[in-house]
């Protein structure tokens, strides 16, 4: 995924992305590469340059919790990307090392599956669809696959037209698979999601080098679907209790909107629930 090591690779990014004035430092005359310099990096941080620089070649592998704290103080980090971090400085050993698989048990499947008027669908962390009920299957039915939420968005011809706020959902695919990349950099699924979207897709690698972070949350999505056109949802994701690698994601409709209708226009051309094959990987 690079020729540096992970935690090299997200300073060296965060660094680039600030400029000068964003830290309160003074700009003289023209800079030969972008952002912050190594040794203003340390400046801010408090910590000698040769320190900060073998921090940033992989060198220095156990910095202390209060070396992180200023380092991303001075990063201008916030709360999610200073945890990314962190996470970064774990030990393989310090590592869950059961990711788990690509079953969802029986019972979410059960629920899910009695959402009627509610699409619902479970990704894993290299945002694989390990299942879905029949009303995200249908939402999605534009698509040569629901098998991937990257693949869908980037890939597929079909992303461009469905998502509307495609840059917003380019950015947030990326930032999430970052954020899952963050808690299990030696993930093998991770990696060839990676890897072959950045092959087949310039703007998939580009948005992966800003090493932006970011999990799944509370947001809304304005949707355009072949058939019942647009759609304007809330949705939510979920930790699995039982199966933290996994998140549950949810969209609503506001009740008698416009959106509402069009589910149930939806809900007449369902078919079959998705579910993952048995030997998927996560």
């Amino acid at each position: 995924m690079s020729n540096g090591t992970p935690l090299g690779d997200f300073l060296r990014a965060r660094r680039e992305a600030l400029k000068p004035q964003d830290v309160g430092l003074p700009e003289y005359g023209r800079r030969r590469v972008p952002g912050l310099r190594r040794e203003e990096v340390a400046l801010l941080a408090g910590v000698s340059s040769d320190y900060y620089i073998r921090l940033e070649q992989g060198r220095e592998s156990s910095p202390s919790p209060q070396v992180l704290e200023a380092v991303a103080q001075a990063l201008k980090l916030d709360a999610e990307s200073a945890d990314h971090l962190n996470r970064l400085c774990l030990t393989p050993s310090q590592r869950p090392h059961d990711r788990g698989g690509a079953d969802v048990s029986p019972q979410l499947l059960q629920l899910m599956d009695g959402w009627e008027h509610t699409p619902a669908f479970v990704l894993s962390p290299a945002l694989d669809i390990l299942a879905g009920n029949s009303l995200a299957t249908a939402l999605h039915s534009g698509f040569d696959a629901f098998d991937n939420l990257a693949r869908n968005v980037f890939v597929d011809p079909a992303g461009r037209e469905f998502y509307q706020e495609w840059d917003r959902a380019a950015h947030s695919c990326v930032a999430e698979l970052r954020a899952a990349y963050g808690h299990d950099p030696e993930s093998v699924r991770i990696a060839e999601v990676v890897a072959e979207l950045s092959e087949e897709s310039e703007e998939f690698a580009g948005i992966w080098q800003l090493h932006d972070v970011k999990s799944k949350s509370q947001e809304s999505k304005h949707l355009k679907h072949p058939e019942v056109g647009d759609l304007h949802i809330a949705f939510a994701a979920f930790t699995v209790n039982g199966a933290p690698h996994q998140q549950l994601v949810v969209y609503q409709a506001e009740p008698t909107s416009p959106t509402a209708t069009a589910f149930e226009m939806l809900k007449s051309t369902a078919t079959e629930p998705k579910r993952a094959q048995a030997n998927a990987n996560t």
